[in-house]
């Protein structure tokens, strides 16, 4: 199969994680906020770390239980930056269980977060022509209204690149390539 140019194919994870993940409409609200977490945790390190990382992640933050990780103590915030398998960045990792809070509080006002998310893009994927992914934008008007918006209800590391990121990756945003097998 013909995968976008971007995956590295020497690594099974970028195989697996395009193949499987990236650009699928997701609706899941544990799998959402996993990606909003893995997306900040990005910010400014390459994609490949995160992927690499995840499953130290996904352990130390209780599988992104959003209740469980929004119910954290800085004592296990603490313990989670003795970690070496994880991005050991302390603004991040307070970060999620801050996150986690505001995701909640996201739930609270509109039912769900993929109802919240979701309403953004009219409830139905952009199907952007890509062909070439490098011509693909970092970050568009409604990454930066959404990022924006994000931050007003309290999240961090919601930038309008990371957002951007997040909308591609939980499949509100289709940036495939033309020629990758999966679109």
């Amino acid at each position: 199969m013909n995968r976008c140019a971007w995956v590295k194919m020497n690594n099974p994870l970028y195989v697996d994680y395009h193949d499987e993940e990236w650009g699928r409409p997701l609706h899941d609200e544990r799998a959402l906020f996993e990606l909003l977490s893995l997306e900040t945790y990005q910010a400014g390190l390459s994609w490949e770390t995160i992927l690499n990382k995840r499953s130290a992640f996904k352990a130390a933050f209780h599988n992104y239980e959003i209740d469980k990780v929004a119910a954290m103590t800085d004592e296990e915030l603490e313990a989670i930056l003795q970690n070496p398998a994880v991005v050991r960045n302390r603004s991040k990792i307070y970060a999620t269980r801050n996150n986690a809070q505001a995701f909640l509080k996201i739930q609270k006002d509109f039912g769900t977060f993929n109802h919240y998310i979701w309403s953004w893009v009219g409830f139905t994927p952009i199907n952007n022509v890509v062909k070439d992914y490098s011509q693909a934008p970092s970050k568009t008007e409604l990454s930066e209204r959404l990022s924006k918006d994000l931050k007003k209800r309290g999240f961090k590391f919601v930038g309008p690149v990371c957002t951007y990121s997040f909308l591609q990756a939980a499949g509100l945003v289709n940036d495939h390539e033309l020629s990758c097998g999966w679109k």
